[in-house]
């Protein structure tokens, strides 16, 4: 089953949810407000890289100050500063059923995926 993470109100993550509703793909909900960064984290950063996963054109990141944002250096400390501020992880994450993981919301390499 394809699982779509990330925040309700999250514009992005609302058109991707309408993307896979016209498409008639089937998939799982994971809200990272209720229910958490999920343990995969590190398995994304693994096959996506930690730059990918890291969002740092949203507000999150531009809230954070020239220290925290400093201290982001690697893998780890990307993976410390997203479990402590899931916001700032490129959503949505969707982990498709076929194993593979993407981040962000790109219908045109989406519609090419096989359902």
């Amino acid at each position: 089953m394809t699982t779509l993470y990330g925040i309700p109100n999250c514009d992005t993550v609302k058109k991707a949810r309408t993307w896979l509703d016209a498409q008639g793909i089937a998939y799982a909900f994971h809200d990272f407000k209720k229910a958490g960064v999920p343990a995969q984290l590190d398995a994304w950063i693994a096959q996506l890289g930690w730059e990918v996963v890291l969002n740092r054109k949203g507000t999150t990141w531009r809230k954070l100050d020239a220290a925290q944002q400093a201290a982001v250096q690697d893998a780890a400390s990307a993976a410390a500063l997203l479990r402590a501020q899931p916001s700032a992880i490129k959503r949505p994450v969707v982990e498709w059923d076929d194993g593979t993981v993407t981040a962000g919301f790109a219908p045109e390499a989406w519609a090419t995926r096989r359902h």
